[in-house]
């Protein structure tokens, strides 16, 4: 079927700043391409909103490509829309029909909160980061050739699989505790399966864990909702990995042992 061109109405959560009591609003839109993306239809409403003199609504977004993870919105009762492992920038309206209502919303989260609008602080994410998402590396002299560590291929797969996260944050809005241990897993998952990351395996696991918990982010009760959400379909057996590595890391340290 053709794509055609689709009247909807959009109900909008609308908040000026982090101190002010937000809204939902309502927007009528004409005359949407089906062709169009999602956030092309969000370009389209603020440039009528502009015409009218009215504030645009403020949203995140930057490759649209599906590759940054910054087009955190929730569509619908559904992080990034109602088609699965994509992107809220790759998502079309052709999956909405003429005369629908979209209902659109930031992320929520104890640990994100609103900035303006649509926008969220997702800060925290890159403060797990920097707790221990890296490894450290000796450069002096030569680099050390890429082929000089003979890595397993499904232990190598297993990482670039883990590697895919993009830290949109989909996994946190969409759990019921807010939790984060699908983030936190993949990046320590990243790692932990490759030789290079076995040095600070430990050290890793209890640092990022221990900011995720500062965060405020709530704890896993594996309802897989997270995994369901995924738009790069990040495996819960990563949040299983995380556990072991964390229990192995705490009972080492308790004993005086170095964790292997």
């Amino acid at each position: 079927m053709a794509d055609k061109n689709i009247n909807i109405t959009l109900k909008i959560w609308r908040q000026k700043n982090a101190q002010s009591k937000g809204k939902i609003e309502t927007y009528k839109l004409n005359n949407v391409s089906q062709a169009s993306s999602f956030l092309e239809m969000m370009d389209q409403l603020n440039e009528q909103l502009i015409e009218e003199r009215k504030e645009p609504v403020a949203f995140d977004h930057d490759c649209r490509e599906g590759i940054c993870g910054t087009c955190s919105l929730y569509i619908n009762g559904r992080p990034h829309g109602p088609d699965n492992a994509i992107t809220t920038c790759q998502l079309h309206m052709r999956s909405f029909n003429d005369g629908d209502t979209i209902y659109i919303e930031p992320w929520r989260s104890v640990a994100f909160p609103v900035i303006k609008d649509l926008i969220v602080d997702r800060s925290a994410f890159e403060r797990i980061q920097q707790a221990g998402g890296y490894i450290s590396v000796d450069t002096t002299g030569n680099a050390v050739d890429a082929n000089a560590l003979p890595i397993p291929k499904f232990d190598a797969d297993r990482s670039f699989d883990a590697a895919a996260c993009i830290g949109c944050g989909a996994c946190v809005a969409a759990c019921k505790n807010g939790s984060a241990m699908l983030f936190v897993g993949a990046k320590v998952s990243q790692f932990a399966l490759l030789p290079q990351g076995k040095v600070e395996a430990a050290r890793r696991v209890q640092n990022m864990v221990k900011q995720m918990d500062l965060e405020g982010f709530g704890n896993c009760t594996n309802t897989e909702a997270c995994e369901a959400e995924c738009p790069k379909e990040i495996s819960l057996e990563n949040i299983a990995r995380m556990n072991r590595e964390y229990l192995s890391a705490k009972v080492c340290s308790e004993s005086g042992v170095n964790a292997k």
